[in-house]
């Protein structure tokens, strides 16, 4: 080899890469001139002058041997650097002073030496992570200098094989080191070997949202992160204004950001508007913001995390994790894990739906909690008026209506209303409550279940007092709109919905009317599973009832309590830590139901054993008593299928006067007469009375309760028979 072919020939590679930064391009330059010199040195170890084909790499021999060579042959190499006529070109080269430069664009590799104040060693090390990641021939060449060919990553031991003085590359191995610290290199997983690697054979490499800041500058950091991250300008996004505790928290957070990573955390619910109270942050520490928008399972991996971070601090913004997707993290929190590069110094805004989401946190990061709030009523009819622009007038009431209905956030609402105007033909009232339905995700678990209405076109037969009570429920609920933000309730009655009680014995309509309710107001159902809620362990109840209406908190609702008494039971006088829980578990669910702002029915047939803070808070009880005469003949004629009412020959005023049963019985009693008089007749729609006196029989032994002779009449023999 000459040293005109050393000039104008590269010995393995040429890195095709050219960085904006000019310190970027002279170290790694210097990188590239390192490595060729290391590979003539490796030819003269390896016994050979020069490689028999230009460009050809140096074969692999015992690592053994290679390990002694090392320290023994260390004055021999540097005499070869000296005497061999490329590698003493390439010293020479590398003796060029590095380009001084008064002022690098941010993110740069020239401002991050400037910021971390980095030696020389280190912006090797630095180059060297930076040219890998963007130069396939590196590996091959790393591989043979170290004599693996399974070390395709630089690590400190090549920079020591490299470097002049080798025991400056020793401050490298310390954990803190900048490099490592603000997450400009991260040492990765090495592959399968059968020994372990040390601490100096760990590959290390500059993680590639990084490696693209380091080579573009900051200024083109939209165009790095727009496969994951959106940039948000909170000049052009604000809205608002904080209010005095979180405008105070700003500033604070502003005054400690030099000194390292603050985490923000957004207290609120999936949907509220964190994202806003970020932005207005954002205006008093004077910098945009990275908004997360990629696969949450990714951050669940601290290299990932660690990237973003390093991402966000080189291109001077703050970075916003949704909890949604900080939930992808659930892994590193079960191990008790914190948040890597604690030592950046950018904001980290976390929103949260519950404080236990950054328990695991090094409280020194957090700052005070910024409450977010739900968007307020006004503010969600202004979402909807926005979203229908000069048609919102056309639906004025219903937007009211669905305001305060459905408690969506601002996004939420823009999309319902995009996919409403879509639609060719002209609104009605159910098409907004359906779109709205559509982005329900009420998630009870099993404590709740869906209920289907199965009651719609039937009656709900009442005596006139009771009838009139149910329809001034249904009224009361139309009505709350109106009532609340027209007439000015809202402020005194904490935008609360309405709570009734239905009272009596079993089987007397009381599920029905639930249901009636739920058709007609067009609500969503859910009875309640108290077998589920209540819990014999101290603080579980309160936790399962949170559950229940926090999940009930985003829409009108109807929740069912059936057999409201074991839930809603009177307080005992405390004698003992059981006894004070259970009377918490009763203050508790007295607070939730005051607050709860949809429609909540309790069934009961032990109205006296309810506690009485239960029935101040109650808006209507209705009792629901054993009907009449004339309502149970109302009772019959209504639940015999219409199909075969006609063809059918029963004397219904002699049922309702001889059998004094609820609704609950009269339509058991149909159903299985209906079932006995298929199956025997003659496929005629025809329900005979015999089945239906039968079926009488049977429900009073089901009850427990006989019959007299008087009470069948002329039907006597008929029954006398089954005994």
């Amino acid at each position: 080899m000459n040293v005109e072919s050393a000039r104008t020939e590269p010995i393995v590679f040429t890195p095709n890469l050219r960085a904006r930064d000019e310190l970027a391009n002279y170290w790694m330059r210097q990188a590239t001139l390192r490595l060729r010199r290391e590979i003539a040195w490796v030819w003269h170890e390896r016994g050979a002058s020069s490689p028999q084909q230009f460009g050809e790499l140096p074969p692999m021999i015992d690592r053994a041997s290679v390990s002694l060579d090392l320290s023994r042959h260390w004055d021999e190499k540097q005499r070869f650097y000296g005497s061999h006529v490329a590698a003493k070109y390439l010293t020479e080269q590398l003796m060029i002073p590095p380009p001084r430069i008064d002022q690098s664009v941010r993110g740069s590799f020239g401002w991050v030496l400037q910021e971390l104040s980095l030696d020389d060693v280190s912006a090797l090390t630095l180059s060297m992570g930076l040219a890998s990641a963007f130069d396939a021939s590196f590996g091959a060449v790393i591989a043979s200098c170290l004599n693996d060919p399974s070390r395709i990553y630089p690590n400190l031991m090549l920079i020591q094989r490299v470097w002049d003085v080798p025991e400056e590359a020793h401050t490298l191995s310390d954990p803190m080191h900048p490099l490592f610290a603000m997450g400009l290199l991260r040492r990765v997983s090495s592959v399968q070997r059968s020994y372990a690697d040390t601490l100096w054979e760990q590959p290390l490499s500059v993680p590639w949202m990084v490696a693209r800041v380091l080579i573009d500058g900051a200024e083109h950091g939209a165009e790095i992160g727009s496969t994951s991250l959106r940039l948000v300008d909170p000049m052009k996004a604000r809205h608002g204004e904080l209010a005095k505790a979180e405008s105070l928290i700003a500033y604070r957070v502003r005054a400690e950001m030099p000194q390292g990573l603050r985490v923000v955390p957004l207290l609120g619910h999936r949907r509220s508007a964190y994202r806003q109270t970020a932005i207005e942050i954002a205006l008093v520490t004077e910098q945009k913001i990275w908004e997360y928008k990629g696969d949450p399972t990714l951050l669940g991996h601290e290299d990932y995390f660690a990237m973003l971070m390093c991402f966000a601090w080189l291109t001077g913004n703050s970075l916003l994790i949704r909890h949604e997707l900080f939930d992808g993290t659930e892994a590193r929190r079960a191990r008790n894990e914190g948040l890597p590069l604690v030592a950046v110094p950018i904001i980290l805004f976390l929103s949260i739906a519950d404080r236990k989401q950054v328990a695991h946190l090094d409280p020194a990061l957090l700052v005070p909690f910024v409450k977010v709030p739900a968007l307020g009523y006004e503010g969600r009819l202004a979402a909807w008026i926005e979203g229908f622009g000069e048609d919102a007038q056309t639906y004025e009431s219903i937007l009211k209506e669905m305001a305060r209905r459905f408690r969506y956030e601002k996004e939420t609402i823009h999309d319902i209303c995009v996919e409403l105007k879509a639609q060719p033909e002209p609104l009605k009232e159910d098409d907004f409550i359906e779109a709205c339905r559509a982005e329900l995700s009420v998630d009870m678990g099993e404590l709740a279940a869906a209920v289907e209405p199965r009651f719609t076109d039937e009656q709900l037969i009442l005596p006139n007092k009771q009838a009139i009570q149910f329809e001034e429920q249904l009224a009361a609920m139309q009505a709350l709109t109106k009532v609340h933000y027209d007439w000015g309730t809202a402020r005194a009655w904490n935008e609360g919905g309405i709570t009734v009680l239905f009272s009596g014995p079993p089987g007397t309509g009381k599920t029905m009317a639930a249901e009636i309710l739920a058709h007609r107001l067009k609500l969503p159902m859910y009875r309640i599973d108290l077998s589920q809620v209540v819990n014999k362990y101290i603080g579980e109840t309160e936790k399962n009832l949170k559950r229940i209406f926090d999940a009930a908190d985003v829409s009108d609702m109807l929740l069912f309590f059936d057999e409201a008494d074991a839930l809603f039971g009177k307080r005992i006088e405390a004698n003992d830590a059981r006894d004070r829980y259970a009377n918490l578990e009763v203050s508790y669910l007295l607070e939730r139901m005051e607050r709860f702002k949809g429609l909540a029915v309790l069934a009961t047939n032990r109205k006296n054993d309810l506690d009485q803070a239960f029935l101040r808070r109650i808006r209507h009880i209705i009792e629901f008593p054993v009907p009449d005469e004339i309502q149970r003949a109302a009772i019959w004629q209504q639940v015999i299928p219409a199909s075969v009412a006609d063809n059918s020959h029963i004397d219904i005023a002699f049922l309702a006067r001889q059998f004094p049963l609820s609704g609950g019985h009269i339509r058991s009693i149909v159903f299985n007469a209906c079932l006995q008089s298929a199956h025997a007749g003659n496929g005629h729609h025809e329900l005979f009375m015999k089945d239906v006196l039968v079926a009488v029989k049977r429900e009073y032994d089901k009850m427990g309760r006989s019959l007299s002779f008087e009470q069948l009449g002329p039907y006597v023999q008929d029954i006398v028979k089954l005994e």
